[in-house]
Order: C-alpha cells, then sequence, then structure tokens
C-alpha cells in the first residue's frame, strides 16, 4: 500500500491539510500485508471486536484519555456544550454535544446542509463516476440499498460522502426540513471507513452495517440517507421523534466511539452541489466542512 499522506481541503482555512489519521501506523500495518489483513478477516471487522472496543470506552477508566486525546488533536473547548471535565467516560465525551452557537445551520430554503462534521466528497451522477478515491472503484447502488427496486431512483443521482474521523463531532442531523423515516437496519460488517481502508476497498460501504431512511422534501425530492458503522461502531443511536416531520439542521441521532459516514443521496437533478465540494472531488480530494454549512442548491428555485 502506498504510503502517501492523506490530503483534503479545508473549506475554512482555504488550505491543503495533512490529515492525522487516527490510528495511522496500526492502520497501516493491518492493511499493508497478509498477516495484517488475516487479523482484520479474523477479529477487526468483527461485531465483538467493537462491542468490546466500546466497553472499554464507556468504563470510567477511560476518562483518562480524555485530556491527551484534546491536546493531541487541538479540539476547540470552546464549542463543547460541557465542560471536557465533566464527561464521565471517553465515550461519553465522544458523542458530546455543541452549543449551538458553534455550528450555526444555513437558513436559506434553497440550500441543503453538510449532514456532520466532517471530510466530505459529492459527484453530481452516480452514472458517470470514474472512481471514487482511486480511479475504477464505483457504487454498486444495488448492494448498498439492498435492494434494486430501491436502488433504483437513484441510478443517475447525487451522492455526498460524509466520513468522520474519530476526532470530529460525532452527531449527524437532517440536511433538509421534510417528512423523515424511520431508519432500516441492513446488517453487514464493521471494517474501519478511514481513507487508508477506501482507497483499497470502496465495498466497505455496502458490506458494512448501515441503516437507511429517506425525507420526503418539498424542493429536493426523496432524499435517501445512509449512516454506515465501522470498527468500534458497534451501534448507532437516533433520536425518539422518528418518523415524522423535522426541521433542517435537527440532530437525527449519533455514532459512538470510532470513525464512521453518512451517505447522502438525491434523485437525478434534485441538487446542484456546492462549487469547492465538486472541485475537489473531482481531484479525488475530500473537502472538510462542518455540519450546517451548504452542501448544495435546489435548481427550482
Amino acid at each position: 500500500m502506498s504510503e502517501d499522506p492523506i490530503e483534503y481541503f479545508d473549506r475554512h482555512s482555504k488550505q491543503k491539510l495533512i490529515e492525522q489519521v487516527y490510528g495511522e501506523k496500526w492502520l497501516r500495518r493491518i492493511y499493508g500485508n497478509p498477516l495484517g489483513r488475516l487479523i482484520l478477516w479474523l477479529a477487526v471487522k468483527r461485531s465483538w471486536f467493537s462491542r468490546w472496543y466500546g466497553y472499554r470506552m464507556s468504563k470510567p477508566k477511560s476518562r483518562q484519555l480524555i485530556s491527551g486525546f484534546i491536546s493531541k488533536y487541538g479540539l476547540d473547548v470552546s464549542e463543547f456544550a460541557e465542560d471536557a471535565d465533566s464527561f464521565p467516560s471517553f465515550n461519553d465525551f465522544f458523542v458530546r454535544r455543541l452549543k449551538p452557537s458553534a455550528r450555526p445551520i444555513s437558513q436559506a430554503d434553497d440550500v441543503a446542509i453538510f449532514p456532520a462534521d466532517g471530510r466530505h466528497m459529492g459527484f453530481h451522477d452516480l452514472s458517470e463516476l470514474e472512481g471514487v478515491f482511486v480511479k475504477g472503484q464505483n457504487f454498486d447502488l444495488k448492494s448498498l440499498f439492498g435492494s434494486e427496486e430501491a436502488a433504483a431512483p437513484f441510478e443517475q443521482g447525487t451522492i455526498i460522502i460524509s466520513r468522520l474521523c474519530p476526532v470530529d463531532y460525532h452527531r449527524f442531523h437532517y440536511p433538509s426540513a421534510g417528512k423523515a423515516s424511520a431508519p432500516t437496519l441492513i446488517n453487514g460488517g464493521l471494517s474501519s471507513v478511514n481513507p487508508i481502508a477506501l482507497r483499497r476497498d470502496l465495498s466497505i460501504f455496502w458490506q458494512n452495517k448501515r441503516n437507511l431512511s429517506y425525507i420526503e422534501t418539498d424542493g429536493f425530492g426523496r432524499i435517501a440517507s445512509f449512516e454506515v458503522g465501522a470498527t468500534c461502531v458497534g451501534s448507532m443511536t437516533y433520536g425518539q421523534s422518528l418518523p415524522g416531520f423535522v426541521e433542517k439542521g435537527d440532530e437525527k441521532g449519533f455514532f459512538s466511539f470510532g470513525g464512521s459516514s453518512v451517505l447522502t443521496l438525491f434523485e437525478p437533478n434534485r441538487i446542484l452541489l456546492a462549487e469547492d465540494l465538486l472541485e475537489h472531488s473531482t481531484h479525488n480530494r475530500e473537502l472538510y466542512a462542518r455540519m450546517g454549512e451548504p452542501m448544495g442548491n435546489c435548481p427550482n428555485k
């Protein structure tokens, strides 16, 4: 496997940056040699491993990891809704809420927002896609949806891939107002969704455990959303109000410890993606942006 650093573009600083991949040396060792891939198959991608690791991160002893994590990755504690020393475990810290002022929601009616903090890629027409992360890796929509019938309306549609790192805010939100359905589980494994793994195998997205739900909207039509589990993310927790009408930016749920992803799909010609998102995605480079910021506009308004 290439040892090239993972580069992304930060929307706020307008700079290309190198990602600090959590556990990078371990990940390159696992994915970069046959013995590592055997360990991956035997243990790391299995649900018991994630349950075990999640249990460790929920123990009171794990809170001693919080201050070092904040310092190493430069987290802005002024954004936290609670004091950094108030969390009883590392997992409680990991699923922390932020102050509303830390993630303002773009209010324009014709704007859809990123559903989560993270590194994003967006493609207008899945049928013309030549590759994600590397040339030749394309989406198998039938496998992603678990149904050819469910996938059919999105075959020439738009996809936004929002990849959350362990250092990110790990609550996910609704990209638009509308009537939301309850999530439906499509079971699978729990492989890592870090960029080292995804550059090798995009099928992780449709092999991993994931939840599918829809939002029926006035301007953007029917939006499909997948919350994808990953190594050390054995569960996704949702709010109690589903299904029902939601406002743009309402909290939908959260991922427990680990990196995760949200996939957002639109039917054809329902959204015009933001220029910076398209530009960097064309070069297979992710764009860092925060939840609540514009990811695209409705072409009919």
